[in-house]
């Protein structure tokens, strides 16, 4: 069995992930993450940034609303991601049609609990209101939740949910029904209602966004293909890195590593997979460093992330998992970052590095606020090094 050390694999990252040496295009750094997280709207922009010299939102822009060549759509582990049109009926088939039956069941459910369907007729109410939804889109062609209320009054409806919890409040069905139509394919998020910092996201059917429906795959073999791609880019990765990445059970992750003949390596946490043409040692990247921001799809895309975290999680990530932002150097996590009020970039350092080291982080981190200019972000799941470098 091939051994791949820590560096290889390190090398490896700086050199698929468009970090040693800067994808060319959106599309290309897109297809190159397997998607670009988009479930906090900045995090797409900036993962550009950090990936693409001379990137301005423009570019991303152009891409999702007018040339359509990217589109944004919920993915592994009810993610949303940014991915090439090539690749979002293989993500909606190997992952985001699983969720729908879930879906309607639930909200099913809890509209007959809250007296809003007769037992037994959640199903029903939820289709119905689900088709009106379609209908409305359609004659719409591009329209926000407020607008199809209008439209459906149903979609208005509240539902409470963890009554008598902390957590606890309400949901428009509007919500629910928006996304069980998401998880099915059959609509999409347009350009959202104000800067690209907004969530507040436009919809479309998917046959008005992109001129036809999504094309139907087979379901193990988009599995196949969501899994090579993957490994093409994380590989090596062990079978706890690809049940988490893709929110799959360990039975189907088993099938689809079958399917693509992954060959096993020895890691330094047990056994790994990578693809069988991809055994060759990795070429040496030149010294690098970069900004991540929160949710990045590098620093989220193992589950088993000391290889490059060291022992630095619990600054750096929340209490359910999701990753602040993040200072690299040479394939490791050494820091992480925010911007402040005035709108000044303060970084973080977590351990010591060299001099030289310091000048590449400073020179990701100097041009940052005038291309961010009156713009401020922060990240929707703040990390507890963030809370300390904003605390008055």
């Amino acid at each position: 069995m091939r051994t791949i050390g820590l560096e290889e694999r390190r090398a490896r990252l700086a050199l698929r992930h468009g970090l040693a040496v800067p994808a060319p295009s959106v599309e290309e750094a897109a297809a190159g993450m397997v998607g670009l997280h988009s479930s906090d709207p900045a995090t797409v922009f900036l993962s550009a940034w950090a990936r693409i010299d001379g990137f301005v939102p423009a570019d991303l822009e152009d891409a999702l609303y007018e040339r359509r060549s990217l589109v944004r759509m919920v993915g592994m582990r009810r993610t949303l991601f940014v991915v090439p049109r090539d690749l979002a009926p293989v993500m909606d088939e190997a992952c985001a049609t699983t969720m729908a039956p879930g879906e309607l069941a639930r909200l099913a459910r809890m509209l007959e609990e809250q007296g809003f369907a007769r037992p037994g007729r959640g199903p029903a109410w939820v289709n119905r209101v689900a088709t009106a939804t379609l209908a409305a889109l359609d004659a719409r062609g591009v329209s926000s939740a407020r607008e199809l209320t209008k439209d459906v009054p149903e979609l208005a409806t509240k539902l409470t949910f963890g009554e008598g919890k902390t957590w606890g409040g309400t949901l428009g069905v509007s919500t629910r029904i928006l996304f069980l139509l998401a998880t099915q394919g059959r609509i999409v998020r347009a350009k959202p209602v104000g800067t690209w910092m907004s969530g507040q996201y436009r919809w479309a059917t998917t046959e008005h966004w992109l001129g036809e429906p999504l094309p139907k795959l087979d379901h193990d073999d988009a599995c196949a293909e969501l899994l090579r791609r993957y490994l093409r880019r994380f590989g090596p990765a062990t079978g706890a890195d690809v049940r988490w990445w893709t929110g799959w059970t360990a039975a189907r992750t088993t099938k689809a590593v079958r399917a693509v003949g992954a060959e096993e390596v020895d890691l330094d946490e047990g056994t790994g997979f990578v693809l069988p043409d991809d055994l060759e040692p990795s070429a040496d990247p030149e010294p690098w460093a970069a900004l991540l921001p929160g949710l990045d799809p590098t620093v989220m895309g193992w589950k088993e992330r000391g290889w490059y975290l060291g022992d630095h999680g619990p600054e750096l990530f929340d209490r359910n998992g999701n990753a602040g932002p993040t200072v690299w150097a040479n394939g490791r996590v050494v820091g992480g970052w925010t911007q402040t009020p005035d709108g000044s970039i303060e970084i973080a350092l977590l351990e010591k590095v060299d001099a030289t080291t310091r000048r590449r982080i400073e020179a990701e981190r100097k041009p940052l606020p005038a291309w961010l200019g009156d713009l401020r972000i922060r990240a929707r799941f703040p990390a507890p090094f963030e809370k300390r470098l904003l605390a008055p």
